[in-house]
């Protein structure tokens, strides 16, 4: 018996009936030859971490754009928080960690320059419509590795799919990811406004702290704790009743006080601006876009697809650049 065949028994003896088994994985959308060392959501792991796409997370925003600070959170950095959570809590109830890993690292690779401000721009503009979590999956099943893609199994692109609130994982793995982003973003958005003077702790209303507790890192532990205790032994993933609660108090909290605040977001604008001028420009301009993209638009993909796959690929840094090249002038040197 191989290496990858004893890590998929050990599976077998080892995880709870409600996981995932690497060799019960629906497959790929091609099938290939398996690795004769890695089980499948590890090899997907891989795939993920190696692309191009997670690498561009490090200079793409998660809340505040461009701040002034080496400690504010990025797209990357929130990725590893969600990764680290669902594995904390995989590893307690048993589950796949190697899936919860994949869909985590996996779960905003498709997302846009200047977080969610970027994503109302494109959502606005482009006529399909535009969601970070389908755009997600295209990438994997399309735009990386010069078009051929990442080749995911079904489950890992599954969980991407669905790791929004709305969304509704067809794996306990999903779920753990689904409630691990929540939590994530909670708690360091919590963190980073803290940081930046927006509010204070002092702020949270006593209902909310009185359940979770009065600090960005008790809440961050009490949230992981209370879904492990409420999920252990069942087929689902879920947390008690009061804590949920709390927490959706806490995330209506933040909108009114964080992602609604005018000036934490008072530059979302000029993003959003940058973004939808960027789209009407490269919709007008197709032969400037990467060689790949032109080579879909040649296969029949619209046009308009390809104008976002380019923006939504971009770091905030590089919407910019591309902006200032585009409209800025220049000085004329003679």
């Amino acid at each position: 018996m191989g290496i990858r065949e004893e890590l998929e028994r050990w599976e077998t003896e080892y995880l709870s009936p409600g996981a995932s088994f690497s060799m019960n994985s629906r497959g790929r959308l091609k099938e290939e030859e398996q690795c004769d060392i890695r089980p499948v959501f590890q090899r997907d792991r891989d795939r993920i971490l190696h692309s191009k796409s997670f690498r561009r997370l490090k200079d793409k925003t998660q809340v505040f754009l461009t701040p002034e600070g080496d400690h504010y959170r990025t797209r990357l950095t929130h990725t590893l928080e969600v990764s680290q959570n669902a594995r904390t809590i995989a590893k307690a109830l048993r589950m796949n960690e190697d899936l919860v890993e994949a869909i985590a690292l996996g779960h905003d690779l498709g997302h846009t320059p200047f977080g969610h401000a970027g994503e109302r721009a494109l959502n606005r503009v482009c006529p399909m419509g535009f969601e970070h979590s389908e755009q997600s999956v295209r990438v994997v099943d399309v735009l990386e590795k010069g078009g051929q893609g990442l080749n995911l199994t079904y489950e890992v692109r599954d969980g991407i799919r669905n790791h929004q609130t709305k969304g509704s994982p067809g794996t306990l793995e999903g779920k753990i990811v689904r409630f691990s982003d929540k939590i994530a973003y909670i708690h360091h958005d919590m963190d980073d406004a803290v940081r930046g003077g927006i509010l204070t702790e002092k702020d949270v209303p006593v209902e909310i702290t009185d359940v979770i507790g009065d600090t960005t890192g008790k809440r961050l532990d009490h949230f992981i704790h209370d879904l492990v205790t409420n999920s252990f032994g069942k087929n689902d993933i879920c947390m008690s009743q009061p804590v949920a609660d709390a927490m959706a108090a806490l995330r209506r909290f933040m909108f009114e006080r964080v992602y609604q605040n005018r000036e934490a977001k008072s530059e979302e604008r000029k993003a959003e601006g940058l973004v939808e001028t960027l789209y009407d420009y490269y919709l007008h301009h197709l032969e400037l876009l990467p060689k790949e993209l032109l080579a879909l638009v040649e296969q029949g993909e619209r046009k308009e697809q390809a104008v976002c796959d380019h923006i939504s690929s971009m770091t905030d840094r590089f919407a910019i650049a591309q902006y200032e090249e585009i409209y800025i002038p220049k000085t004329w040197h003679g």
